[in-house]
C-alpha cells in the first residue's frame, strides 16, 4: 500500500483572468521525498507552488498538506500547517537593508519562536551549517547570489520545518555552483530528513536530486517517475523536453501567453 501523501494536490484549477492555468492538477509527494516539478514555461509550475503554500486558492479542487487543507482550513490551521515549512524564493527574498544575520532571525522574531540567546544559537547553528558566519554581518547587496539563496535556505531552516520547497534554486548559478547547491538539498533530505518540492528547469540538477519527477504541461501532470523512467518514457512531450529538440508534440510559440503568474 503506498504511504499516505503529506502533499497532495487533488484535481486543481485555478484561472486567472481568461486563461486557465491549471486544469486538473493531480500531485502526491511522499514524506522525505524530493518532488521535481519539470515543464515548459508558463504551463503551472509556479502557480502549484504557491497553491501548495496557500498563497493561492483553487477555483475547484483541494491541496492538502499534513492531510489538512492549506486552502480551506481555519486560518488557525493554515497558519500551523505553515510553520511547519520553509520556502525559498528564486532570488533568496532577502531583506536588502538587513543584514544577513537579521535575515535569517526573521522568521524567529516574527513569529516571536526564540529570543536572545536561544536565537542566537538557532542562527549561528544555521549560518555555520550553510557556511555563513563569515557574512552574517553583510548586507544582501554586498554578497553573491549563491550566497543569497543559502542564506534563503538558513532562514528557511531556522523553523525546523519538515517541508521545504524550491523555486528555480539553481537559476543564474554557474555550473560548479549549481551542483554545489544540489548537493546541499541532497544533504538536507540525507541529515535533516525533510520532504522537498523543487521546480526548476535544469535537466542535470533534476536527474541529480530528484527521487521522483513530475512533469506539467498545459496545467497538469502528464508524467510522474523516477529520473530513471523519466528518460526511457515513450512520451514525447516528456523526450521532446527532456532532450531539448526543438521538433515535436509541444507547442513552443508562447508569444501570446502572458507570463506566468
Amino acid at each position: 500500500m503506498d504511504e499516505e501523501p503529506i502533499i497532495e494536490m487533488i484535481n486543481v484549477h485555478k484561472t486567472f483572468g481568461s486563461r486557465k492555468i491549471l486544469k486538473g492538477m493531480n500531485l502526491k509527494v511522499r514524506k522525505g521525498e524530493t518532488m521535481v516539478i519539470l515543464g515548459p514555461s508558463g504551463t503551472g509550475k509556479s502557480v502549484s507552488l504557491k497553491h501548495i503554500t496557500g498563497l493561492a486558492l483553487p477555483d475547484e479542487g483541494d491541496c492538502k498538506l499534513f492531510g489538512d487543507s492549506i486552502a480551506f482550513s481555519p486560518e488557525k490551521v493554515k497558519r500551523k500547517i505553515r510553520a511547519r515549512m520553509g520556502v525559498l524564493f528564486q532570488s533568496g527574498a532577502l531583506i536588502n537593508w538587513l543584514s544577513v544575520y537579521e535575515n535569517v532571525a526573521l522568521p524567529l522574531r516574527e513569529h516571536k519562536l526564540a529570543r536572545g540567546e536561544e536565537l542566537h544559537r538557532n542562527v549561528m547553528e544555521k549560518l555555520t551549517w550553510l557556511d555563513l558566519v563569515h557574512a552574517k554581518d553583510n548586507l544582501p547587496g554586498d554578497i553573491s547570489g549563491g550566497m543569497k539563496k543559502r542564506a534563503g535556505i538558513a532562514r528557511a531552516l531556522t523553523t525546523n520545518p519538515e517541508i521545504l520547497l524550491y523555486d528555480e534554486p539553481t537559476s543564474g548559478l554557474d555550473p560548479v555552483m549549481s551542483n554545489v547547491f544540489n548537493e546541499l538539498i541532497l544533504r538536507l533530505q540525507k541529515e535533516l530528513h525533510v520532504t522537498s518540492v523543487v521546480v526548476t528547469h535544469d535537466m542535470q540538477s533534476a536527474y541529480m536530486i530528484a527521487d521522483r519527477i513530475s512533469f506539467i504541461y498545459e496545467g497538469e501532470v502528464i508524467f510522474c517517475g523516477t529520473p530513471d523512467e523519466i528518460k526511457t518514457t515513450p512520451h514525447p512531450i516528456v523526450q521532446q523536453f527532456i532532450n531539448g529538440r526543438t521538433v515535436g508534440p509541444m507547442i513552443l510559440d508562447h508569444s501570446k501567453k502572458k507570463k506566468e503568474v
